[in-house]
């Protein structure tokens, strides 16, 4: 099968035919009952437009997980791209590579290498044994490889939270030798602040949903008693009791503000660099995913149409320059 078409990149009028993931089937009632699908591949997310009550028999049993053969073509409504369908038709199971539908940081090979270069140069002997605990374990690695690092924001793909860590650690090293804060201790906290993950997603057949205990806990906290447990079942212990309490701080408090969702706000010099590094990573994350977008902006504008939910509303611009080079 040749690539998937780049749906991100889709203008109005341009036709689509190829199988795609349905993700999301959303029924609306009102005075005009109808229902809107949201199709993917691994270029990004595309809407239906909607079907109105004499379609329902077309997708009558469509499901999210499902894959279906799509031919349609792209129409603006409000300034909005959405696929307006002609044909879809439900596909078997297995009928499609779903690495060819679901959005992917393809190979995590490179990923690991630099992780694992930064992680043995961790010269405290307790930290590396702690983190050892979850890095030297392969199904861990196995699930946190594939895991998204949202379910639809920044770094929402298979392996995403690979991604992202790297991504985090890059910055918190650069910032952490600015301050001179403690690097081992930064890089700990990296490795360690978004394992909860693994306990609040599931990504199952290129669905990404929020756990039962995703929901009532929430991964900042799966995340700091997901240490809590390695630390406490392992003979002999890692590390001491306070050293423990340090790490599940760097946990608890790097989304910052408990409004944003931290248990507690940051109380170290390591902390307060895990939580600025993390949200520089999601943010700019979210705004080249935002940019790239060719359903944020209106034909050739470089303006985006609207302020958009994942840059807290605010409208994103696109203009460039070779500055003369």
């Amino acid at each position: 099968m040749s690539d998937p078409t780049d749906l991100h990149g889709l203008s109005p009028g341009q036709r689509v035919q190829d199988p795609l993931l349905i993700l999301e089937v959303e029924r609306r009632g009102g005075d005009t009952p109808h229902t809107v699908l949201t199709f993917a591949n691994a270029s990004g997310r595309l809407p239906s437009a909607p079907f109105w009550l004499e379609d329902q028999p077309k997708i009558a049993g469509l499901a999210p997980g499902d894959v279906a053969q799509v031919i349609g073509e792209v129409a603006l409504y409000r300034g909005q791209r959405q696929l307006k369908v002609s044909s879809i038709r439900p596909l078997p199971k297995g009928a499609v590579d779903l690495s060819l539908l679901v959005p992917s940081i393809g190979d995590p090979g490179p990923y690991w290498k630099t992780l694992d270069g930064w992680r043995a140069e961790i010269a405290r002997p307790r930290l590396a044994a702690t983190l050892d605990l979850f890095y030297r374990d392969d199904d861990f690695r196995q699930r946190y490889e594939a895991c998204p690092a949202s379910l639809a924001g920044h770094h929402a793909l298979l392996g995403g939270l690979l991604k992202h860590t790297v991504e985090v650690a890059s910055i918190a090293r650069a910032i952490a030798r600015a301050c001179r804060a403690e690097m081992d201790l930064v890089l700990a906290g990296v490795l360690l602040h978004d394992i909860g993950k693994l306990d609040a997603y599931r990504w199952d057949g290129g669905i990404f949903e929020m756990t039962e205990a995703g929901t009532l806990h929430g991964h900042v906290v799966l995340g700091a008693l997901m240490v809590d447990r390695a630390v406490r079942a392992a003979v002999p212990a890692p590390c001491t009791e306070q050293e423990l309490a340090i790490l599940q701080h760097l946990v608890l408090s790097h989304h910052g503000r408990l409004e944003y969702g931290a248990a507690v706000a940051p109380m170290t010099l390591e902390a307060e660099v895990l939580h600025y590094a993390d949200n520089a990573s999601a943010k700019t994350a979210s705004m080249a995913e935002a940019l790239a977008d060719a359903g944020n902006f209106d034909g050739e504008s470089l303006v985006s149409t609207r302020g958009l939910w994942q840059l807290d509303r605010r409208r994103a611009y696109r203009g460039r320059s070779d500055w003369g080079g």
